[in-house]
This record gives C-alpha cells, structure tokens and sequence, in this order.
C-alpha cells in the first residue's frame, strides 16, 4: 500500500490570499468535524472504550481487501509508534476484542482480527456513527 504524502509545514505552504467565505467554510467544516469527534469519543466511552481503541477496531476491521492487518499496519492507520500500537493491541486482546495470531512463515509477525465480540461492539459504533454522520450532513 502507497504510503500518502507527509502533509507540507505551514511554512511551505502557498501564500494566496483567503476570503471571507472560504474562512467561513473552513470553520464550519472544522465545527461539525469537532462535533462528530466528540459525539465518537462519548459513543466508545458508553461501550467501555477508549476513542483509540475503537479506532483501532475500525482501523482492522476497515483495512482495505483483508479482515487481518499486522502491528505495524495498525500503527501506520493509528499514526502512532509500533510500540504503542503493541500496548493497544495487549488491552483490546485482554478484553477479548482481538485476536492475534503469528504468522506461519515468520513468527515475528502479529496478525490481528477483530473477535466475535469486537465486531458486534464495532458494528453498534459503527451503525450510531453513520447515523450521526447524516445528522451533520458529512458524507460516509
């Protein structure tokens, strides 16, 4: 998987002049934005998890053509150090949201899918956060 570009530092980025309205549009987007991230993090909190963790959830479950990622691509989706994606990955496995399994050809790496439970905790998210999404007018 192609990697996105790192995001340009604020001093490498083009100077042009910003309306009113496009102040106004960013702001905005920026308002429901904080809305529905507040809505999720109280949403995972009602289920007895962090926003971190349900992210991690969606992260695995979400991965593009495979319901198993490894370590480091939770980290990469998470944006966090593998190590903390190992620490995350022990609290989701304690609380029989995950399972991890090695791999056969090298052990080293970690496999990790969502247990029975983690997908039923994942799709009542999921369905409350679609739902919230259309309340905002933000396409899903």
């Amino acid at each position: 998987m192609t990697r996105p570009p790192a995001p340009k530092s604020p001093s490498r980025w083009p100077s042009p002049g910003v309306t009113k309205a496009e102040y106004e549009e960013l702001a905005a987007f920026r308002y429901r934005l904080r809305l529905f991230l507040r809505f999720s993090e109280q949403a995972a909190r009602e289920v007895g998890l962090t926003a971190q963790q349900h992210q991690a959830l969606l992260a695995i479950m979400g991965f593009p053509g495979r319901d198993e990622i490894n370590v480091g691509e939770l980290a990469e989706r998470l944006q966090i150090a593998h190590h903390s994606a190992v620490g995350l990955v022990d609290r989701l496995v304690a609380q029989k949201l995950l399972l991890r399994k090695h791999g056969t050809e090298d052990a080293r790496q970690v496999y990790l899918s969502l247990s029975a439970r983690g997908r039923k905790i994942l799709e009542r998210l999921s369905v409350a956060h679609r739902e919230e999404l259309r309340r905002l007018g933000l396409p899903l």
